[in-house]
């Protein structure tokens, strides 16, 4: 489905593991972070070889949540956008636009917009959203937002994907028209977490599956969970397996193991090594989030692209 797309292709290949960041590209732990230097490391990031940039959709700012409270601060789309103008072939990630606090037919026109200036750079992450804070604030039901998210997902798709759809759902009503600008193909999405859906739900819809940091003998259950589910109901087609992981990479590359919050405080050798089990489990695309390290980011990005990134390099850019 996705041979021509470039962020795609460069990102996710069946047996194959490729490497991406988180935004912010900063060690700001559960303060309010700067957003400094983010557009010249993530050039940096690009020029290394990693292959995506992923952002949030947080709207408020929530001490309560118990979470990095404000994200990137930023718009994700805006933000997103701006990434793009600013790079030259790094894909822009969602992680992940929560469809329920979104109307489906203007992030249709959104997106759509955005594959029209930036072509095939964008990978759409989809999610019902855990926030309550921003549920309230835009005064949208939380305990039904799996339904939501389904019924929102039907629209948006049909409204990208469909000339002239008619549509008749809880959003909205479309007949004789259709939404400008048209897409060339359709843009890679993956869901994010299992959305209040099931796994048998999971195993198929969406392009692909993206899933919380968790050690490598209860990921392959989940992946495998997953994809056994996938061929229960004759979906044979490769689809993708993401994974975010906090890293708090230590200076002695030579460091163990130690769990963090969503991740590791690793040394980069050992960091090889467990990404070669990621990679032997099925994770095919793993971005590092950087927020709870103790080294600055950009030390960090400089050791993973001169020491890590070389081993895990898209398939066009390997020497």
């Amino acid at each position: 489905m996705y041979e021509h797309h470039q962020a795609y292709q460069r990102t996710y290949k069946e047996g194959e593991l490729t490497l991406g960041l988180h935004i912010p590209l900063e060690n700001y732990h559960m303060k309010t972070p700067t957003m400094a230097h983010q557009i010249e490391l993530a050039q940096t990031a690009e020029t290394y070889g990693f292959t995506s940039l992923w952002l949030r959709d947080a709207i408020l700012e929530d001490p309560n949540f118990g979470d990095p409270a404000v994200g990137q601060i930023y718009d994700i789309l805006i933000f997103g956008t701006h990434l793009l103008s600013q790079t030259k072939q790094i894909a822009i990630g969602t992680s992940a636009l929560v469809l329920p606090l979104r109307h489906p037919l203007r992030l249709a026109k959104e997106v759509a917009t955005i594959e029209a200036l930036f072509p095939e750079r964008l990978i759409m992450g989809v999610s019902s959203g855990d926030r309550r804070a921003d549920f309230k604030g835009l005064g949208v039901e939380y305990l039904s937002r799996g339904a939501q998210f389904r019924q929102g997902l039907s629209y948006l798709e049909k409204a990208l994907y469909e000339h002239y759809p008619t549509i008749d759902s809880r959003y909205g009503h479309i007949e004789q028209a259709t939404l400008v600008p048209k897409l060339k193909q359709r843009i890679p999405t993956m869901i994010t977490g299992f959305a209040q859906q099931d796994l048998d739900w999971l195993g198929v819809n969406g392009d692909g599956w993206m899933y919380y940091p968790q050690a490598p003998l209860r990921q392959l259950e989940v992946i495998n969970a997953w994809r056994e589910s996938a061929a229960r109901q004759y979906q044979s087609a490769f689809r993708p397996f993401t994974m975010p992981m906090h890293l708090d990479l230590a200076e002695d590359p030579d460091e163990d193991a130690t769990p963090i919050r969503l991740g590791f405080r690793i040394g980069r050798n050992k960091l090889l090594e467990l990404l070669k089990i990621y990679k032997k489990i099925g994770v095919n695309h793993l971005f590092f989030a950087l927020f709870d390290s103790l080294r600055p980011a950009d030390e960090v990005i400089h050791e993973l692209g001169e020491y890590v990134l070389p081993h895990f390099l898209p398939l066009e850019i390997r020497v």
